[in-house]
């Protein structure tokens, strides 16, 4: 058995893993009151808007991929909000810019996290909304131990907020101080939100009517009122250095819904790996591994340079198709079929070489030759970060405290219900807090492009590409695995690598997330300023000085990272016998698995 930093959690009656110890434990909590998976999964995402409110927010985004007991395949929930009707190419382009700030009033699209977590609580929860959102409240209410990162994040922006944003001051710098890491730090306006939405939801009878009644006091009633006079007023200054006005309104809201629809899947030996559909970065995955069979994966070093090396170059290709053909399925024609398939995985295959690659490289597809020409434009652009603030990059330890980040559950429960979710989206740093709901909106919108005629275009009523990628798989034809990552474009990098040791050097959960980590940014980056880094590779020093040496001879740039700084995953685990497992990552020193 290789070294772990901590046990594998294991059990038969439930695990609940994600990236903060608190949400992780109120999710167990609700396991023991009876709840199943899907009651545990949505408090858990409820309380972690609170105790990483640097990280996710209400007002956010969220895939989710669960799959109920007997089932033989998982289904997706898409609760990531469509453009504004208001947000056209034109108007954006008249605002004088060329790329969306990564932060501020045109950065958001449609909040959709609070639907998703609704729907999946009407549908497949067995609990009340009071019994989910009260953990929430207690934590908004009565305070949480603040997290020492999101006191630096605070502390970074204390000077911008103070001038620019005062609404997000007032909540953030508490009797106008920045606050101390690992004191008490309260939400009141928060826990006053979700109190009156309560009030509302409960003048309605039974269960199912409360959820719905709850969903049109978010997306119909005081939420989107409060959210909709705000933003036709506030004139806020953004990551682009302009103070500008946003389009969102509440009928943008009453319009829309979060919705069901069926998984990516690809088989890789043993193995079928479900993800969500080319609105998101998933499939990346899915690509790198059609690429990966039969290259000699299983039988290289995990250490060596040789599997370092073939898996960047394997995801380079894999991002870069990504970067020219992903998008709203149902707005654009997506070659799915073909980026899945066998043969073409052979063609990209052989076009990895013994060296690193410092070219933009996606796919030839008949048809699509002027998506992946524009990609390969977009890909040599050197764009700089404008004057404002929060540039909206999702980072890890590594990068600026100023940037968000997402966060990552996964629950099994005793009769074998799973659920995987990505919530990020609606940072303290990414858009000022709605007056006197405690909440800022998301910046999801910086993820188009202001061009026309690409998947992905600014078009009223598109879902954003985004990076958000929660996965789960099966293992003989059995639901089997849950697993994720905060990240952003590194979500689907860390997956692929701990997936990889977990199927082929038959490691425990926790020994698949201690292994040292690595990722690349040499592909068009997903959030603004869209910069790309070619030839880079960022690799812990748990590899050793021999392996790094030798991918620096191979031609790639490598960026040593401090030690235990790279990936956030969390995983659980069901067996045939009913034995769950689940494990989290001890980088940053905040994710953790509890279960029996």
């Amino acid at each position: 058995m290789n070294f772990t930093t901590r046990p594998e959690i294991a059990g038969t009656f439930g695990v609940a893993t994600s990236t903060h110890w608190i949400a992780s434990a109120v999710g167990m909590a609700l396991l023991e009151k009876g709840g199943n998976a899907f009651d545990a999964a949505v408090a858990m995402g409820l309380v972690l808007n609170v105790v990483e409110p640097h990280l996710n927010g209400p007002l956010g985004d969220l895939p989710l991929i669960f799959c109920p007991a007997g089932a033989d395949a998982p289904t997706v929930i898409c609760a990531q909000g469509v453009a504004p009707a208001g947000a056209t190419i034109a108007h954006y382009k008249a605002q004088g810019l060329d790329l969306i700030p990564g932060s501020g009033m045109l950065a958001t699209v449609v909040p959709g996290a609070f639907d998703g977590w609704m729907l999946l609580l009407r549908d497949h929860g067995s609990m009340t909304l009071r019994e989910v959102l009260e953990p929430a409240i207690h934590y908004a209410e009565a305070g949480h131990p603040l997290l020492p990162r999101v006191a630096a994040t605070i502390a970074g922006l204390a000077d911008f907020f103070r001038d620019e944003w005062p609404t997000s001051a007032e909540t953030w710098l508490p009797g106008g101080k920045v606050p101390e890491a690992g004191r008490l730090f309260k939400n009141p306006d928060l826990a006053a939100t979700w109190r009156r939405l309560l009030d509302e939801a409960e003048a309605a009878e039974g269960r199912e009517a409360q959820i719905e009644a709850a969903r049109g006091a978010f997306y119909k009633g005081f939420v989107a009122e409060a959210i909709d006079a705000w933003v036709r007023q506030a004139e806020v200054m953004d990551a682009a250095g302009g103070r500008r006005k946003g389009v969102l309104t509440g009928d943008d809201m009453a319009n829309w819904q979060a919705s069901y629809e069926p998984p990516l899947s690809v088989d890789y030996g043993d193995w079928t790996v479900f993800k969500t559909g080319p609105w998101g970065q998933g499939p990346t995955l899915l690509q790198s591994l059609r690429i990966l069979e039969g290259s000699g994966i299983a039988d290289m070093d995990p250490a060596g340079p040789d599997f370092v090396h073939l898996i960047i170059e394997t995801m380079k290709l894999s991002f870069a198709d990504r970067e020219a053909y992903y998008g709203d399925p149902n707005f654009s024609d997506i070659p799915m079929d073909t980026l899945l398939s066998r043969d073409y995985a052979a063609t990209r295959r052989a076009q990895i070489g013994a060296t690193a690659s410092l070219e933009q490289r996606p796919g030839v597809i008949e048809g699509y030759g002027a998506q992946a020409a524009a990609a390969i434009r977009r890909g040599a652009m050197t764009p700089e970060a404008g004057p404002g603030a929060g540039a909206g990059e999702p980072t890890m330890a590594h990068l600026s405290e100023k940037r968000g980040d997402t966060v990552h559950i996964d629950v099994i429960d005793q009769w074998g219900n799973m659920v995987s979710a990505t919530p990020s989206g609606g940072w303290l740093q990414s858009s000022p807090v709605v007056p006197g709901l405690g909440m800022p909106l998301n910046s999801r919108a910086q993820m188009f492009w202001l061009e026309e005629g690409l998947a992905t275009s600014l078009a009223p009523g598109r879902r954003p590409r985004t990076t958000l990628s929660p996965s789960m798989a099966n293992l003989h034809g059995r639901p089997a695995l849950a697993f994720g990552t905060p990240g952003g474009d590194q979500q689907d990098q860390w997956q692929l690598i701990f997936f990889l040791r977990l199927v082929h050097q038959t490691r425990n959960l926790q020994e698949a997330i201690d292994a040292p980590l690595f990722h690349t940014a040499h592909f068009q980056a997903s959030f603004y300023p869209r910069a790309t880094r070619p030839g880079h590779l960022m690799i812990e020093p748990g590899f050793g000085a021999a392996t790094i040496e030798e991918l620096r001879a191979r031609g790639h740039d490598v960026e040593v990272a401090e030690p235990w700084s790279v990936g956030r995953l969390t995983a659980a685990q069901r067996d045939a016998s009913g034995l769950l497992r689940a494990a989290a990552t001890p980088r940053l020193m905040q994710a953790y698995a509890v279960g029996r």
